[in-house]
């Protein structure tokens, strides 16, 4: 369900609230809501917006949410401290509405494989997946391709995430690549795309909210899966339960939730957020504000190096004289993390953070250091990454596009030297 269960009129994109769902809310907020009826679809009141108890999802904790037509929600630095991002803490990223709990059957549930380049069609229940194919589990990071989007200016649409559309814990399903070459694969074969039961925010069945996919060399990764459980247990429904494709270190839209089809393509996937201006970004750089074409623009595909601090919060106070010690994640797409730097002066000098490895590929990293503050005051600390391909982390904001991705600049936090 959504959060207050609101009815949206596809032209005008109006919200209409059911009465229980309007005495909910007018709860929530402390007063009676008179222009309830005009309040656009998925628009989170401010009250709620501002304050430190936001509303939640049952399995949820925690998050910020931005909107909750379709719900969407980011998980704040310090919730992602853990080794593994618990279930209640991986974010929300949706583009519709996710299929009714009550509808759903683990046991009936089907996964089709088609597709013009698939030479044997075939529908597996869950449980013949699971007892067909030999078992994976993988430690696996997911980030939104429009993390860090609110830092952007010119302003772009959309969510606007600030650090927290990203996570990390162990997968487990099946490899993609044995499902497809049990079907068989065609030499024409190019990509894969995936098709999910959620449904469109108009209600319209014949309408995807997404159906996006990858390359077949992507789809044929030791890690690329299909999944049906998230840290020993069942994904979470806000993340694709039952069944969910896992494609690492890609934008997280490229893994599919509540997966019902593949398809095995002789083209560029072609479904719904795949062309466009849609998880795709200038193909050279542009000026801000640019109006870019969309035969300029490139689908993404690795995503950039990143890092955060974890811990702890930003704002707290410090004692001079005493070492200060921090910590956090680091993680590069399809690459390795090498080397983690962090900063107390704002960039001018650097030191070495001591940098784990990951425990697979395509596991996010972790990573710790120290500092000693030379007199009081005012600091920031500052984190970058650097990956196995010699590609560091910007100090400031990186290249702009239209629609705000890839933002991969240098996390910081606050610190009162008293």
């Amino acid at each position: 369900m959504d959060v207050f269960d609101r009815e949206v009129e596809p032209k005008s994109r109006r919200g209409f609230l059911k009465k229980s769902s309007l005495l909910a809310m007018a709860a929530v907020v402390g007063s009676n809501i008179p222009f309830a009826s005009k309040m656009p679809g998925g628009l989170i009141p401010a009250a709620l917006a501002d304050t430190n108890e936001p509303f939640s999802i049952p399995g949820k904790d925690g998050l910020v949410y931005l909107n909750d037509r379709p719900v969407n929600a980011e998980t704040p630095p310090h919730l992602l401290d853990d080794k593994f991002t618990p279930g209640k803490h991986f974010f929300i990223r949706n583009n519709g509405i996710p299929p009714k709990m009550k509808d759903i059957d683990f046991d009936t549930w089907t996964l089709e494989i088609a597709g013009e380049s698939c030479l044997n069609p075939q529908t597996f229940t869950l449980p013949e997946l699971k007892a067909k194919f030999k078992h994976y589990t993988y430690a696996i990071q997911l980030e939104c391709g429009g993390n860090g989007r609110s830092e952007y200016n010119p302003p772009a649409k959309g969510n606007q995430w600030t650090t927290g559309a990203v996570g990390c814990g162990r997968w487990t399903g099946i490899r993609l690549r044995d499902v497809l070459h049990a079907v068989g694969i065609k030499d024409d074969a190019v990509y894969i795309g995936y098709y999910g039961k959620d449904t469109h925010l108009s209600g319209d069945p014949t309408k995807e909210p997404i159906s996006r996919g990858v390359p077949m060399d992507k789809a044929l990764k030791d890690e690329t899966l299909i999944a049906w459980a998230y840290e020993g247990e069942d994904i979470p429904h806000y993340n694709g339960y039952p069944l969910r494709l896992v494609a690492g270190g890609w934008p997280a839209s490229a893994s599919g939730k509540w997966l019902q089809k593949i398809v095995i393509r002789d083209q560029v996937h072609d479904g719904k957020k795949m062309g466009g201006q849609s998880y795709r970004v200038p193909c050279n750089p542009v000026a801000p504000g640019t109006k870019v074409p969309d035969e300029d623009m490139c689908i993404i595909e690795s995503m950039p190096v990143k890092s955060l601090i974890t811990y702890p919060k930003s704002g707290v106070t410090h004692n001079l004289g005493k070492s200060f010690s921090f910590r956090g994640k680091a993680w590069a797409g399809e690459q390795e993390v090498k080397e983690m730097n962090v900063s107390i002066d704002f960039g001018a000098t650097w030191q070495k953070a001591k940098l784990k490895k990951p425990v697979n590929r395509l596991a996010w990293q972790e990573w710790e250091s120290s500092v000693k503050f030379p007199k009081k005051g005012y600091y920031e600390v500052w984190a970058r990454a650097t990956d196995s391909n010699g590609e560091s982390q910007p100090t400031i904001i990186p290249g702009w596009n239209p629609k705000g991705y890839l933002n991969n600049s240098c996390h910081r936090i606050a610190i009162q030297v008293v």
